[in-house]
């Protein structure tokens, strides 16, 4: 079982110092969250916590996650990177399709991108995109998306999105695997039938099991398992939970088949997003000793 860290809410400037620590930790990957804009008004409570209230105010520190990879990417050789989850619903894929490329290529390959549809009717009207029918909209942007990872000429002809052939060479330096994230029929369903993992939010064990099992129902439905994908590899199992910490929470999670957990280290050694970033390295650096390289 693999490790991930996040970034959420870390000054902008803490973020090639953590990515360095991360890597040399042992971590898998640096995830990295995705706000397009903080509307004053919140018309739609928040899905993922239990008051539908928001985490994070107009003093949140956030980043656009590609931009943010490719400067990570510089100063690091051997860790991923991954939005948790980059919102497609209010982006045009073709524009992110040449952003993914030109990412893949400055990190030599190293990004998975975590997807999904987005909450807020704000961003999708501000945007200029329409909220409803986001979710057939979404499904033909990865069609798109992974059309162009493929190289050469392509073009596409859906309800939403409506082109005649073009390129977006070069393509990325690998197609770029899909960790669908949502906790509903339809997001599990979306990332059985598109996506090479399902990303989670912040959830407690017995949701995290239940998902999985579910999960392994969908995939052998379509002849496939959470230990093969359809190309030899086990469907990556990406969760943030809230509930299991340590050698034994993390094994019972790893039985449970999660491949990849989120963790910040220094939140579970008691300091806070604000925290000077000697003192993040630190908890990094020891959570590593402690659960990875031991």
């Amino acid at each position: 079982m693999q490790f991930s860290v996040p970034v959420a809410f870390s000054p902008i400037d803490h973020l090639l110092g953590l990515a360095r620590a991360a890597e040399d930790a042992g971590f898998a990957r640096v995830t990295l969250p995705d706000s397009l804009f903080l509307p004053h008004r919140q018309d739609t409570d928040y899905p993922y916590t239990p008051d539908g209230a928001r985490m994070w105010d107009e003093h949140t520190p956030w980043v656009e996650p590609l931009t943010a990879i490719a400067a990570m990417g510089v100063v690091t050789s051997t860790i991923r990177f991954c939005p948790q989850v980059l919102k497609l619903g209010p982006r045009q894929p073709l524009l992110l399709a040449r952003q993914l490329s030109t990412v893949s290529h400055l990190t030599g390959g190293r990004v998975d991108l975590g997807v999904g549809i987005g909450w807020d009717p704000n961003e999708f009207a501000w945007c200029g995109v329409p909220y409803p029918g986001r979710g057939k909209r979404v499904d033909e942007m990865l069609e798109i998306i992974r059309l162009a990872g493929g190289g050469g000429w392509f073009e596409y002809h859906g309800e939403h999105f409506d082109f005649d052939r073009l390129t977006l060479d070069p393509p990325p330096v690998a197609q770029v695997p899909f960790y669908v994230g949502g906790h509903t029929a339809p997001a599990l369903r979306r990332a059985v039938r598109i996506g090479q993992g399902w990303t989670s939010a912040m959830m407690g064990f017995d949701e995290i099991a239940a998902t999985i099992t579910r999960l392994g129902e969908l995939l052998e439905a379509d002849g496939r398992s959470l230990a093969d994908r359809g190309d030899g590899r086990p469907f990556e199992v990406q969760v943030a939970c809230t509930d299991r910490y340590g050698s034994r929470g993390f094994a019972q999670l790893e039985e449970a088949g999660v491949t990849d957990v989120i963790v910040i280290p220094w939140l579970i050694e008691g300091h806070g997003y604000d925290a000077p970033l000697d003192a993040k390295c630190e908890s990094i650096a020891r959570f590593g000793e402690k659960y990875i390289s031991a």
